[in-house]
């Protein structure tokens, strides 16, 4: 029996080494996405779209009346070694709104495309199109407890093209540095200007705190492109932070001023607002959350930007929202009723159409979404 165990335990060395030598091109590959659809009632107002519009919130998606789509998103991930690349997809309403400043067709449905290199265990670069950094909202309704947006998040970034380098300080400390496109503007760079992005990290087992920064002109001199006027630069500040509290209770908060130079025009203007993100598990299966945020916005009306949809003689409006909305799983699905009030400064939401519209500043309303992850 001795003289048997020398060339097993060759054999099974070879067979080991052999196994380990195999390998597939699916090695490391990973496909994830999501897909939803949602149901919307208007409580206050009118339930069908006219000529005057379709009153529903200034915030982004989720605004469409009865039944409704959201999008389908597919995330395709390659990594061998210390570099990979991210096809982030997404069709569908959702993610039309979310690339709406992609100039060719075949960019309509890019969410993210980028590369990067691992350098070491605490340097990572990217190159190509990601997602903000700023804000506490993203855009897959997969990542977010609430499925309507707010404010901040609608008229904060989405998505910036450029080169950014990441940095691990240390164990809980992290940095980013950026340089990109202007904002939205992902397929190519049609300004010749450029902005700037920094972030500062903290992070621990039970939450996370970042504070994050944007400086660049978005639209470049156009004047000299002899396409009329245009403005100065823009500078947002935001913070993003949150933690569990408890093992059943999550509390977060999300803090943004974005203010951009007149340049050419009247006078300066922009935004800033506040939100909350209360989160209680009453089951393992079920969650409740409620979102109050305050949105003010300045120097409207005169320029382009109106986020509420009208403001005073001086361009200003503000409005408050509360989204309550629950959280039910079922396996990879997640249902969520929601109930949303908005109350602006202005009269900005349709009331009635009888002939003649009237307008109100207060809008309630119902959300019944689906969301599917993969």
């Amino acid at each position: 029996m001795k003289k048997l165990i020398l060339p097993v335990m060759l054999c099974l060395g070879i067979s080991a080494f052999a196994q380990e030598e195999e390998t597939s091109w699916t090695d490391g590959f990973t496909l994830s996405g999501s897909i939803d659809a949602y149901f919307r009632q208007n409580i206050t107002t009118l339930n069908k779209v006219t000529d005057q519009g379709y009153p529903a919130p200034g915030s982004s998606f989720a605004n469409q009346p009865g039944f409704a789509l959201g999008m389908a998103n597919a995330i395709l991930s390659y990594e061998k070694g210390n570099v990979g690349a991210v096809a982030d997809l997404v069709y569908g309403p959702r993610g039309t709104d979310a690339v709406f400043a992609s100039t060719t067709a075949s960019s309509s449905i890019v969410n993210q495309l980028y590369v990067y290199w691992n350098v070491s265990e605490s340097v990572t670069l990217t190159f190509g199109n990601w997602n903000t950094y700023l804000g506490y909202e993203v855009i897959s309704p997969a990542a977010n407890f609430n499925y309507s947006t707010s404010y901040m998040f609608s008229y904060g970034p989405f998505s910036h093209s450029g080169l950014k380098a990441d940095f691990a300080l240390d164990d809980n400390w992290s940095a980013m540095l950026a340089v990109m496109n202007a904002t939205d503007f992902t397929d190519f760079n049609p300004s010749g200007s450029y902005t700037f992005g920094g972030q500062l990290g903290y992070s621990t087992d039970s939450g996370s705190t970042f504070l994050n920064l944007l400086y660049g002109d978005q639209d470049g001199d156009y004047t000299d492109q002899g396409m009329g006027e245009g403005v100065g630069s823009t500078f947002q500040v935001d913070l993003t932070t949150g933690y569990d509290l408890s093992d059943s209770f999550y509390l977060g908060l999300n803090a943004t001023y974005n203010t951009t130079e007149a340049g050419d025009l009247a006078d300066d203007y922009g935004f800033y607002g506040v939100a909350l993100y209360a989160q209680a598990a009453l089951s393992d299966s079920f969650s409740l959350g409620l979102r109050p945020e305050y949105f003010s916005q300045f120097g409207t009306g005169i320029n382009d930007f109106d986020a509420i949809g009208g403001s005073d003689a001086e361009g200003d409006a503000n409005v408050f929202a509360v989204t309550l909305s629950g959280n039910a799983k079922v396996g990879p699905l997640t249902i969520i009723p929601e109930f949303r009030l908005d109350s602006a400064s202005e009269d900005v939401f349709l009331d009635s159409y009888d002939g003649t519209p009237t307008f109100t500043g207060s809008l309630g309303s119902f959300l019944l979404a689906a969301v599917y992850s993969f």
